[in-house]
């Protein structure tokens, strides 16, 4: 990076929050403070037995004490079984076993390696291999992936450890249990290992979603520093209930598992996909993280209820009213929707998406029926968050500011102030584990000698310094006559047609036999087949298009004609996704 680009950056503002908390350099420090605030509370209920029609459903509560004995107890236990200095992978479904062994390991005997259960075979048994992982920790879901692994033998795990009771393997409960009987001396031992706070302790593989997944190295005070930007800025609060949805694997996922608890919260878990309003419902869920593609889909089906019961007058009409008088600090909204949000739980406060662009117009419903959804970014090399927004500030389609010890510029801005987006802080990555191209292709130094990270996302911000993603770097369209147009702001604008399902907005040549730099704007909708034929009438591919281009005209008359979709493709095909809802684009256009 030049004197020149570096100088004429544009410093993004720093989010001012008044909250005062310290950062916990490592997980241990952070148990010991969860067991110390909170004690008692739950930190975690967990579903033993589903519910019959002949009997109650059954819950274990774990305390945030239990929480602590139990990782050093299965911590213990595993020193004892020599794994001290190895590398743990975990693979699995969301679950309190999951953080169990993910926190007694980085306690202080080695390396964890989080595995996207979502992933095929072959991927993941290349993460082992370029992880050099020794340990695998699996649920009982992965057992055949477990054998046919053991058979190809192709890595260099020797030990798999189990989190559910299954016969030929040595299981976590059982590893908990006799961990419980160790003498105090070898817990004492456990206890003292040391951590070296600012190595390499965890390795997350990206998303992939322009190509191969790179082993991002991450540092427990990496974690620890953005637990804290992330508390200091948002409205999270003891007392409320988590559900752990986004997947542990996914570096959000973990580290605002640990962020919650570290706030005295209770993590809950979801059954699956379809059970997600039935458990928001039991547990009466008040905080909730996830991708945009669930927060839209919840309140696409809002929506759906409210025209199914005729009901859409009234809805808008609530709407206007509860906007109004919350301008004069008179707050009815939960009144108001009282019945709506009964559906969600009735307790649901406070939502966080991430990963995404989130529909401004789905944050401006939720908001108008006293429900906050706040938008954030990152990225895995990130820990993850570099800016959010929080009540206070917040603005439609911004991502806020930047967190609180958290420094981000735009470099190489053009004339509608659009640059590349760059960041320093305490939770930028160690680098790429062994890529050392890649870590020198994405981290720079600038003339001052400081360190930053190139996010690879175009931004700028607005006269008030809200800051706004545009799209990615390489996903820029160039047209013919120099504009640049970025497909993520269309998606968004595309994704908000009631029956898309997915949208991937690219560019194609205008003719065949044309000039590659020629291009028109095209769109593949992946569309809801049954919405189409129930709303709309549509069962044919050409009744389908007919609904799809006039809407896609209605949508051309609000937009500069640089920006017009010119072509359309509408399948009920879902495309490639990564396990965070995300096309995957060089695979879609490949094809």
């Amino acid at each position: 990076m030049n004197k020149e680009t570096f100088d004429n950056a544009i410093k993004v503002p720093v989010l001012n929050v008044n909250r005062k908390l310290r950062v916990h350099e490592n997980f241990r420090d952070m148990l010991d403070y969860m067991a110390a605030q909170f004690g008692d509370d739950a930190a975690y209920i967990i579903k033993t037995k589903r519910e019959t029609k002949s009997a109650p459903a059954e819950y274990r509560h774990v305390s945030f004490k239990d929480l602590r004995r139990e990782v050093a107890d299965t911590g213990t236990e595993l020193m004892k079984m020599g794994l001290k200095g190895k590398r743990m992978a975990i693979i699995g479904k969301n679950r309190y076993e999951w953080m169990l062994g993910y926190y007694a390991h980085l306690c202080g005997l080695g390396i964890v390696v989080p595995l996207d259960k979502g992933l095929p075979y072959e991927e993941l048994e290349l993460s082992l291999q370029k992880s050099q992982s020794d340990v695998l920790l699996f649920d009982k879901d992965h057992l055949e992936f477990v054998e046919t692994l053991m058979r190809a033998n192709r890595t260099q795990v020797k030990l798999f450890i189990c989190m559910d009771e299954i016969e030929g393997f040595p299981c976590l409960p059982s590893i908990l249990e006799r961990g419980k009987s160790a003498s105090e001396a070898e817990k004492a031992e456990y206890r003292s290992l040391p951590i070296d706070s600012r190595g390499l302790s965890i390795i997350l593989f990206t998303s992939g979603t322009s190509g191969l997944a790179k082993a991002v190295m991450l540092s427990q005070y990496n974690i620890g520093f953005n637990i804290w930007q992330v508390l200091c800025t948002e409205d999270l609060r003891h007392g409320d209930v988590n559900m752990a949805f986004l997947p542990y694997h996914h570096t959000f996922g973990s580290t605002g598992q640990s962020m919650m608890s570290c706030c005295g919260m209770t993590t809950v878990f979801c059954d699956g996909l379809k059970y997600i309003q039935k458990n928001m419902v039991e547990y009466k869920v008040s905080v909730f993280i996830c991708v945009p593609l669930i927060i839209e889909s919840m309140y696409k089906k809002i929506l759906a209820g409210v025209k199914k019961q005729g009901k859409e007058e009234t809805f808008a009409k609530g709407r206007k009213i509860a906007h109004a008088l919350k301008k004069l600090h008179i707050d009815v909204r939960r009144r108001l929707f009282k019945e709506v949000l009964e559906q969600l739980g009735g307790g649901l406060r406070y939502v966080i998406s991430g990963a995404s662009p989130l529909d401004p117009e789905v944050s401006r419903g939720f908001k108008d029926m006293g429900v906050e959804v706040i938008q954030g970014y990152g990225l895995t090399e990130t820990s993850p968050v570099l800016a959010g927004e929080n009540p206070q500030h917040r603005r439609d389609g911004s991502i806020g500011h930047a967190m609180p010890g958290q420094e981000l510029r735009i470099i190489d801005a053009n004339e509608d102030g659009i640059g590349e987006l760059i960041a320093k802080g305490d939770n930028v990555m160690l680098g790429y584990y062994e890529n050392q191209e890649a870590t020198d292709e994405v981290i720079e130094t600038a003339p001052d000698g400081s360190r930053w990270f190139h996010t690879g996302d175009l931004a700028s911000i607005d006269k008030d310094g809200y800051l706004y993603i545009r799209g990615r770097k390489k996903n820029v369209i160039v047209l013919k006559n120099g504009k640049n147009v970025y497909p993520e702001e269309l998606e968004t604008l595309i994704a908000n047609f009631p029956y898309v399902k997915e949208v991937m907005v690219f560019g194609e040549k205008k003719h065949e036999d044309g000039p590659d730099d020629d291009l028109a704007l095209s769109v593949r909708i992946v569309y809801d087949p049954e919405y189409m034929k129930t709303i709309y009438g549509a069962e044919t591919q050409e009744a389908v298009d007919t609904v799809v281009k006039k809407d896609l005209d209605i949508l051309n008359d609000g937009l500069p004609s640089y920006k017009h979709i010119y072509r359309h493709e509408a399948t009920d095909t879902p495309m490639e996704m990564t396990t965070t809802g995300k096309v995957k684009r060089y695979k879609e256009l490949q094809k």
